[in-house]
């Protein structure tokens, strides 16, 4: 247990809400702030890509007890689905028993909020964070930006308020204070598959479901009500864009020609195609994220990235065990708990960052190439065969905690092996072979 401090989180999100546990279960006195209403007394909906928790995510949930609660709420998927225009093929992500869990964001972050209550954090909702003083980590909350602000004062203030922080907001206005967004000019919308009659799911519950086309694609993912949260992705603007489906006549023909096998599946296609709003992706870098041992950035607020890995609140969770490990190693010196960790965040949130834009590519265009489905079953087998020698990469990013900054070198260096690989004579019939697996051993050797 550390000295105990008066501690303000900003943001009631995932993040913030498994923080406050973490900090309350250290000792401390935890207020957390959001501008927002209950999400426990209001319908979410409309605006969500459903959430795939993976190694990363339930180790930070397990240490603190939570992550059986979390479990619950949970789909295991096991494969991708991959729907192209003509027929459906599989592809399994990991090892025999791996998975990600599907889980509704509006599910986990009530169930999140109801877990750091029980755990004894105080949540002060609809309380508009509009500054923080940096030096003496006073917030100043008020109904406008422009209106009389009242002034709370506390011992640390954790910004945890998301891509568009107010508290980093604020940081952003030091020297030296490092920061850039880039926004992706394609925007996503929410899409629901209902359940049957019988309250069974019309696709397979444990695949995660993908219609790759290129510039464009629709995923689906699980809910334990038997319906399926879809997410369309297309550019805003240009031939295959939101803005070229201007009518419910002009959606109806899009999906019929390019998501054949959807239309059977989203009866209320068009009527959520323009009730839904569109969203934008954008990836978020900045640097310092802490200042003294006053405040901290933790999660989106200090790097936002799009959702293409699955991996944003994955990372933000981890956020929460590479800080609670510099807790336990400096217990009182905030100084250098803050220091060490976002040293050590910075790099792997670099490389998450620039890994989740790649898989863009991956899930968009290559998941329908038949060079890329080959080079899969090659990492497969001879990953079976040499699991000391060979992890993939999407397992390396997926199913273990080592960090992503070291996933990322992996990755690339065993993409090169891949790449020759794929240019052996006859490929396509001899990649089962012990020719083509003492070609990758005699690479890693040379390596």
């Amino acid at each position: 247990m550390q000295t105990s401090l008066k501690i303000a989180i900003v943001g009631s999100g995932l993040v913030g809400s498994l923080l406050a546990i973490y900090l309350k279960k250290a000792g401390h006195t935890v207020h957390v702030y959001d501008r927002s209403p209950d999400i426990r007394k209001i319908n979410f909906s409309g605006r969500s890509i459903n959430l795939a928790m993976s190694n990363r995510g339930w180790k930070a949930l397990d240490a603190v007890g939570v992550g059986d609660a979390v479990r619950e709420i949970a789909i295991p998927m096991d494969k991708r689905a991959i729907h192209l225009v003509d027929k459906l093929n599989f592809q399994n992500y990991g090892q025999e028993g791996e998975s990600i869990y599907s889980i509704s964001r509006g599910k986990l972050n009530r169930k999140m909020i109801d877990l750091a209550e029980q755990a004894g954090a105080e949540f002060h909702f609809e309380q508009k964070v509009w500054d923080v003083t940096l030096n003496d980590a006073t917030l100043h909350i008020g109904e406008s930006e422009r209106g009389e602000w009242e002034e709370r004062k506390f011992d640390m203030v954790f910004g945890a308020d998301g891509a568009f922080s107010r508290i980093r907001h604020r940081m952003q206005r030091q020297s030296m204070f490092n920061y850039s967004q880039e926004f992706l000019n394609m925007g996503y919308k929410e899409l629901n598959i209902p359940a049957n009659p019988d309250g069974t799911h019309k696709l397979d519950k444990n695949s995660f479901h993908i219609w790759p086309r290129g510039e464009y694609m629709l995923i689906a993912l699980p809910n334990l009500d038997g319906s399926f949260t879809c997410t369309l992705f297309m550019p805003f603007e240009g031939e295959n864009s939101f803005e070229s489906l201007t009518d419910r006549k002009m959606v109806e023909d899009f999906f019929e020609k390019n998501f054949p096998d959807s239309i059977e599946v989203i009866p209320e296609l068009a009527n959520d195609f323009f009730k839904n709003p569109t969203s934008t992706l954008v990836t978020m870098k900045c640097f310092p994220w802490t200042f003294e041992n006053k405040i901290a950035l933790i999660g989106d607020a200090c790097h936002a990235i799009v959702p293409f890995y699955g991996q944003g609140m994955n990372a933000g969770f981890e956020d929460i065990t590479v800080l609670n490990e510099m807790i336990e190693k400096y217990q009182d010196d905030w100084k250098k708990i803050f220091s060490e960790y976002q040293i050590s965040r910075k790099p792997n949130a670099d490389a998450i960052a620039e890994l989740s834009y790649r898989n863009f590519l991956e899930m968009s265009t290559k998941t329908a190439d038949e060079k890329f489905l080959l080079q899969k079953k090659i990492e497969k087998v001879f990953s079976d065969k040499h699991p000391d020698k060979w992890i993939p990469l999407y397992s390396r990013v997926t199913f273990s905690d080592r960090p992503y900054a070291e996933a990322l070198a992996i990755g690339d260096y065993q993409n090169g092996i891949m790449e020759e690989i794929l240019k052996l004579d006859n490929i396509e019939n001899i990649w089962n072979t012990p020719e083509v697996e003492n070609k990758i051993l005699d690479l890693l050797q040379k390596a």
